[in-house]
């Protein structure tokens, strides 16, 4: 007895058993759900070792950068903006109360009421006050907030828009999966502020997270809605709640199942996991559909169900095996992928589309059984698509008649909707943006728009140059030593010594720990006393001049990039150290708009600094320098955080070196959540491709041998290949861009498509080798396969509509692309198909038939 047979008559003999094995199944794997923990970070798109991932990290742990959360100020109504007392006493309030809360970084918060006014004091001297320690009560005060701000760079168009007419509070926060819980407690506070502002939150990592919780209640509504949807549709068609109950029961024990496997092994749900039911329910549905069809076109009032159900099954064991191992290969192709939450996603649909697979087989065939005389005699009456007089099988006689009719029209007319979908699919643009994930009305998006109309920008980038080697500077230091002990043998013993010893340290501890030796040897040796501190002097001049980014050279290239970003549109403005040595040396010597300049000289620029380590936040230097000024980052703000706008900034930056090189040793690095999301995706894309064209490979070898014929195998692929140059096609036609969710539709297509490809070929095949007619064989398989094709594709397309309706654009996405998927394989399968093997006349070689009966 083979596997099919053993399975269909234990699913037959033991239906209780098969009952309380799905049940014990769903019960066990439910019990994992509630530790579900979602995650929608798109830096765990990349794994944590990526090396650009991981560079992102260590720029923000080495420059004590953190995500942040902007809050806008907008005030329309007053002719000077933000620029009056109520409204600025309304942002020393929030700015206040926002920095109690739990989660925010309390030193690096950006508001007026916590930023320093930069002054002259008196001739060399300057002066360090807050901006806005208390909240202004007279129109005086706030013309003198309004003028220091004018004069300060570093504020402009960050703090305050230039038109006047908004403020920002930059929220730096300890983790992104806090923003969400701040983002809701800010706006507790802002609904207690009685005035006329607007108030807009943005930033990627509140619109992150939000979109997280969004996602989460959304999967909890659309997947049931669309199954609702589809329990509905396979009514109209069946007429039989407790059969129809059958195959939706199937698709929630796949989804429960799958879910619990994947949370119980304890990873996260992403926004691509989160997908899984949405992709796993038409799946896990189109098998029983197929058997449920069949069986009522089979199946005789007074007949044992079990013989209807084994014949059908001996029908549709094989092609619905081979429906889902290609399903699971295309899915299980993503694995491929360099992006862990795709391969997660990849893998656990491949194994959700087995087990349907498996319960289809064992559930649906146990359930029919279980079912009284009466029952499935109701069945059998009320099946309104049972004979050809109805809509759908009048529609499926002339799609035949036409398929044979129209052939050579047909398949001319393919040929040029591929040639059309391929220059389509040229014109795809590659481009995702977390925002984007939003409806257009909704607050995070509406807060983006205006935020970024009134500021520099709300999406942040960071460009780190940086000269780490120090090889050089070592090689010199050591020479100037040794020539320096020349004319003390002893001394230069010494010192060979030492250095042998530190060979090997960081130069920062190198110059340190000589300067320590050389300082205890003056004390300790005086009668060598002068030497030792003229070699703790060469020693401290090689440590200062290591300090790189304080060289006229460094500051002025960092300077002239500054201005040349500046100068472009695609940047809202760059802050840097040049930008806050300028102000600070101003102010040192005179104030004048004349002075803004960088310091002459390393001395200078070192002064400056320390000039500037007396204000109230000393520490904002090292977010622009590290300590030991090898190492500076421009911090770029951004009014778009698409991909493509980065990628636009990066090639901006890249032609600028090429025509300015970079000075020697000197390299320059992206950083940031900006940059991040350009790299996964350019990753995914780059992945998505691969994977697509080895499931391709992989699937057309499986059809090959599941027909044991290279012509059908590759009449198979047919509704595969115009179906994913369709619908990629048309993303380009229309100007969609492709993003996240778009690129894993390709494993959905590639699955769906086949499965309809090998059912319509599978018994198309069957009625020729019994039949050796052609005409009489596409008319039985338009009574049977095609309506049970298309009963799949109106019930899987129709019911996916709730999608259509969520306020999330992924999933609007994906049910627009789901519905037309079904619709185009079920379009393709049924008229191209026919259309192409008519053109062939060899019938009895095409399928196998060794001798001839008839060909008609």
């Amino acid at each position: 007895m083979s596997l099919r047979d053993r399975l269909v008559s234990f699913s037959m003999d033991k239906p209780k058993q098969v009952f309380y094995l799905v049940l014990a199944l769903v019960v066990l794997a439910g019990l994992q759900i509630p530790s579900i923990q979602v995650d929608t970070d798109p830096e765990n798109m990349l794994p944590h070792d990526q090396v650009d991932r991981a560079y992102h990290d260590e720029v923000k742990a080495r420059f004590a950068l953190h995500d942040m959360i902007v809050v806008g100020v907008v005030n329309e109504t007053n002719a000077n903006g933000v620029y009056n007392s109520q409204t600025l006493t309304d942002l020393h309030s929030l700015s206040s109360e926002i920095q109690k809360m739990d989660g925010v970084v309390r030193q690096d918060l950006m508001a007026l009421d916590t930023v320093d006014n930069i002054s002259q004091e008196g001739p060399g001297s300057i002066r360090f006050e807050w901006m806005m320690k208390m909240a202004p009560q007279t129109d005086a005060q706030v013309t003198r907030i309004q003028e220091a701000v004018a004069r300060l760079p570093l504020l402009q168009n960050t703090l305050v828009a230039e038109d006047g007419k908004a403020a920002a509070i930059y929220i730096p926060i300890e983790s992104k999966s806090e923003s969400y819980r701040l983002s809701q407690e800010i706006q507790t506070v802002i609904d207690t502020l009685d005035s006329q502002n607007q108030y807009y939150m943005a930033g990627l990592p509140v619109a992150e997270d939000t979109f997280g919780v969004e996602m989460f209640i959304q999967m909890a509504i659309s997947a049931p809605l669309a199954g609702l949807m589809i329990f509905i549709l396979m009514w109209v068609f069946f007429r039989s709640f407790l059969l129809i109950t059958a195959p939706m029961i199937v698709a929630m024990a796949t989804v429960i199942i799958t879910m619990g496997l994947l949370i119980g092994q304890g990873y996260t749900v992403h926004i691509m996991s989160s997908m899984i039911p949405i992709f796993l329910m038409p799946i896990a549905v189109v098998d029983s559909v197929h058997i449920l069809s069949e069986f009522a076109d089979r199946y005789r009032p007074g007949e044992n169900p079990r013989k209807a159900l084994a014949e059908v099954l001996s029908h549709l064991f094989t092609p619905m095996l081979y429906t889902s191992v290609t399903s699971a290969v295309g899915f299980a192709s993503l694995a491929f992928t360099p992006i862990p939450p795709v391969q997660i996603f990849g893998l656990h649909v491949a194994v959700g589309i087995l087990l349907a697979f498996i319960l289809t087989i064992i559930f649906v065939p146990a359930y029919i059984v279980s079912l009284s005389e009466k029952r499935l005699a109701a069945l059998k009456d009320h099946n309104i698509e049972e004979d050809d007089n109805s809509a759908l099988g009048r529609l499926l006689v002339k799609a035949g008649q036409f398929s044979l009719a129209r052939a050579k029209g047909l398949v001319i007319g393919f040929i040029a909707l591929v040639m059309v979908s391929a220059y389509g699919v040229s014109q795809i643009q590659i481009n995702d943006n977390p925002i984007r994930w939003f409806k257009e009305d909704h607050r995070l998006r509406v807060a983006d728009t205006v935020m970024n109309a009134h500021f520099s920008g709300t999406y942040e980038a960071y460009l780190v140059l940086e000269k780490q080697d120090l090889s050089e500077e070592r090689a010199s230091l050591k020479q100037a030593l040794t020539e320096a002990a020349v004319g003390d043998s002893a001394v230069a013993t010494a010192l060979s010594d030492i250095l042998a010893q530190a060979e090997n340290e960081q130069f920062q501890t190198y110059t340190d720990n000589l300067i320590n030796v050389f300082d205890e040897a003056s004390y300790n040796r005086p009668e060598q006393e002068a030497l030792w501190l003229k070699l703790m002097a060469v020693t401290e001049d090689a440590q200062q001049s290591a300090k790189y980014f304080l060289t006229p050279e460094a500051l002025e290239y960092l300077d002239s990039l500054q201005a040349h970003l500046n100068a472009s549109e695609l940047i809202g403005k760059s802050n840097g150290l040049p930008t806050l040595l300028k102000t600070v040396y101003r102010e040192l010597n005179g104030g004048d708009a004349e002075q803004y300049t960088l310091p002459g000289n390393a001395s200078a620029a070192a002064q400056t600094i320390l000039s500037y380590q007396s204000s109230h936040r000393p520490n904002d230097l090292w977010h622009m320098v590290t300590p030991d000024y090898r190492s500076s980052v421009l911090w770029l703000q951004l009014k778009s955080g698409d991909n493509q706008d980065m990628s636009q900034v990066i090639e901006l930056v890249d032609r600028y070196v090429a025509a300015n090189p970079l000075p020697q040793g000197v390299e320059a690095n992206w950083a940031g959540l900006t940059y991040i999301n350009v790299v996964w995706q350019d990753q995914m894309v780059n992945g998505m491709l691969s994977s697509l064209l080895s499931a391709f490979a992989m699937v057309l070898l499986m059809m090959v041998f599941l027909f044991r014929s290279v012509k059908i195998g590759l009449l198979s692929m047919l509704p595969l290949t115009v179906t994913i140059l369709f619908i990629y096609g048309l993303i380009g036609l229309i100007g969609k861009d492709y993003d996240m969710p778009i690129a894993v539709l390709s494993a959905l297509t590639l699955g769906l498509s086949v499965d309809f490809a090998i059912h319509f070929l599978e018994r198309t095949r069957a009625i020729y080798r019994e039949t050796g007619k052609w005409q009489l064989t596409i008319e039985e398989v338009y009574k049977g396969p095609a309506r049970a094709i298309s009963r799949n594709a109106v019930v899987v397309a129709v019911g996916f509509t709730p999608l259509l309706f969520a306020p999330l654009v992924p999933y609007i996405t994906v049910g627009f692309f789901l519905a037309t998927i079904m619709a185009v394989s079920a379009v393709v399968t049924v008229l191209l198909l026919p259309a192409v093997m008519d053109s062939i006349r060899n019938k009895n070689a095409l399928f196998g038939m060794k001798k001839e009966k008839q060909n008609v």
